[in-house]
């Protein structure tokens, strides 16, 4: 069984739309294993996305994401990381196929509602920024 980070983004927060994901992915036979609703730091963000630190767009992303509440999940299932970036869509709204949740609910390729970890080996990462030890059941 795999785990893998999925971050609720502030735009969903806002929208009311927690509880529509959280559905999604359980009935998909996938199973949350933590959950916390938070303000991401400047420093956090620094480390989440550290691959764009240096590129143009990240300014505006660093404000998005520390701007207001977000939901850190770690889902767990039978594989999750390729699971959950496919119930996600694409990260361009337009290019997402109905059903899936940027597909159905996504407005902008800058506010798309979720992040869900690329790879195994980014979940491992990524999860470790966002749970401690202990925290994930």
């Amino acid at each position: 069984m795999e785990t893998t980070l999925v971050l609720i983004k502030p735009d969903a927060v806002k929208r009311a739309l927690i509880g529509e994901i959280i559905k999604r992915f359980e009935a998909k036979n996938l199973t949350i294993r933590g959950m916390k609703l938070m303000k991401m730091s400047g420093e956090l963000a620094d480390k989440h996305y550290a691959e764009h630190v240096q590129k143009g767009f990240y300014a505006g992303l660093k404000v998005f994401m520390t701007g207001s509440p977000l939901v850190a999940l770690a889902v767990g299932g039978e594989d999750a990381v390729n699971l959950v970036r496919k119930m996600m869509g694409a990260t361009k709204p337009a290019d997402s196929a109905p059903g899936t949740i940027r597909g159905d609910f996504a407005l902008t390729v800058g506010e798309n509602l979720v992040h869900g970890s690329d790879s195994l080996e980014s979940a491992k990462r990524e999860l470790a920024l966002w749970f401690k030890d202990g925290e994930l059941v």
